[in-house]
């Protein structure tokens, strides 16, 4: 008879890509701030799944997934949360869970729901870390990210406050705590300054932030490296051999399943671009290449065009 997790396990893969996880659906836990309610994974690692739509009121800007590991000897969260009562929310889950204390607090890249709830989180006199490349991107974007976040959220943002993390690292950072190992990685350039990623050896489960995406369209920014990604997936995030994905937005997933929806469309859009290039194509018709493979994705209609001009913008000069 399989575990309960197992179980929960086979539910959540058999709902990825069902439509399920909808960005149509404003919030699928009411009785919380959080968008859904965590679900164990696998036995000791936790995660709350937030919405595939944009960062809204009704989602609390809980529009990425929020983790956490069960050690036995305290609990590791992964992702400050987009802001001080979001993270409140998660920690009063954690504590119908667990009486463990959280020990620490990892974010895994610098953008404003990564580390905004990073306020609620110092309060509790948690320790945070997180990359050197994110933490000076939140430095130096934190006011602006702020300042969105509460034009959004508006009283959901309150006793939101810009904090940075305690402790940065360069390539890997690994904490040895109950019965996990658990190693943070810098694998390489990937969609953000500082991605990184939270690989459970012993589990075969990695907590990939958003070098993996598969329920809704990767969004490209002004300083994605696609060429990089691409290299970064290859040589680093495929050589981890995971069983396990949490991704940074949608469902747990496989390999195969964010391999197709992020691999596969960085390679799919390079390669229209590059058609487009060749063909003396010019960045005003390089917005409308054909891109309908992806357009069952949740943010499609949002990134698709967007994404196509900043790959166009990046090869023009490779």
């Amino acid at each position: 008879m399989r575990s309960s997790a197992a179980l929960a396990l086979t539910l959540l893969f058999g709902l990825a890509g069902t439509g399920i996880a909808s960005e149509d659906i404003a919030d699928q836990y009411p009785a919380s701030m959080l968008y859904s309610k965590p679900v164990e994974v696998i036995p000791g690692v936790w995660s709350s799944i937030g919405a595939t739509g944009p960062s809204t009121w009704d989602n609390a800007g809980h529009n990425n997934n929020l983790s956490f590991i069960v050690t036995g000897d305290g609990v590791v969260v992964v992702n400050g949360g987009g802001g001080y009562l979001l993270a409140k929310a998660l920690h009063d889950e954690i504590k119908v869970i667990t009486s463990q204390p959280v020990k620490l607090v990892i974010n895994e890249n610098g953008q404003g729901h990564a580390m905004l709830g990073n306020s609620y989180w110092a309060e509790q006199n948690v320790p945070i870390l997180a990359h050197a490349d994110a933490a000076e991107e939140f430095d130096d974007r934190g006011p602006q990210i702020l300042a969105g976040a509460q034009a959004r959220l508006k009283d959901r943002a309150e006793g939101t406050f810009q904090r940075g993390p305690d402790e940065t690292f360069e390539d890997e950072k690994i904490i040895e705590m109950g019965a996990f190992r658990i190693e943070v990685k810098h694998l390489g350039p990937a969609h953000s300054p500082g991605d990184i990623q939270v690989w459970l050896p012993q589990q075969k489960l990695v907590i990939a932030g958003d070098m993996a995406f598969h329920e809704r369209l990767l969004p490209i920014f002004d300083d994605t490296d696609t060429a990089g990604w691409l290299e970064t997936w290859e040589t680093g995030f495929e050589a981890l051999g995971a069983t396990y994905v949490i991704p940074g937005h949608g469902h747990p997933t496989n390999m195969d399943q964010v391999r197709r929806y992020t691999r596969d469309y960085l390679v799919f859009l390079r390669g229209k671009i590059g058609e487009h290039l060749e063909a003396g194509g010019d960045l005003a018709k390089a917005y409308y290449v054909d891109q309908s493979p992806w357009a069952h994705l949740d943010t499609f209609e949002e990134l698709a065009t967007r994404n196509a001009g900043r790959v166009f913008e990046q090869m023009e000069f490779e």
